[in-house]
């Protein structure tokens, strides 16, 4: 399929683990509101992490995790907030700023991730990695995802849920 016939490629999925094994589930999300992400995982109810992967037209992914007294974000392209007000919901949530750049001038700028870098430090991946996967230009945001599913060990999981 050449870019041209790349429609943009959503999904919303929940991942808990528990004595080592992963649980992950799809969820409808009409990526109006990040806190109906956020309630997604919270109903979870889950004794282990916990969070929520949205991608969002393969145009960007955003993670939610859940922690005490609040929940940590990240989102891949912190420069689809200039005009998506999903994207700008969740740079609000992550306590972000949207970044100062003309709509008309986005196809001339280089998108940059903002928020949690640690969101999954405890799982072994730290900022660094993170970062490397997002800078990956190759990539789509759904590719993206699956490589960090992969490294958290949920990688197949995420893969047949998502093609199902």
């Amino acid at each position: 399929m050449s870019d041209d016939d790349f429609d943009g490629y959503s999904f919303a999925i929940t991942a808990t683990v528990g004595d080592g094994v992963w649980d992950v589930r799809s969820f409808n999300d009409p990526f109006k509101s990040p806190q109906d992400a956020l309630n997604a995982v919270r109903r979870l109810r889950s004794e282990g992490a916990a969070f929520a992967l949205l991608c969002v037209d393969d145009d960007y992914f955003v993670v939610v995790r859940p922690v005490p007294g609040g929940a940590r974000w990240f989102i891949s392209d912190a420069t689809m907030a200039v005009d998506d007000d999903f994207a700008a919901g969740v740079l609000e949530e992550a306590g972000c700023e949207i970044p100062d750049i003309a709509p008309e001038d986005l196809d001339d700028v280089d998108g940059y991730a903002d928020g949690d870098f640690e969101i999954f430090a405890d799982f072994g991946v730290t900022e660094y990695q993170l970062a490397a996967y997002v800078d990956n230009n190759e990539d789509y945001p759904s590719d993206m995802l699956l490589r960090i599913a992969g490294e958290l060990g949920f990688g197949d999981e995420l893969e047949e849920e998502i093609n199902s």
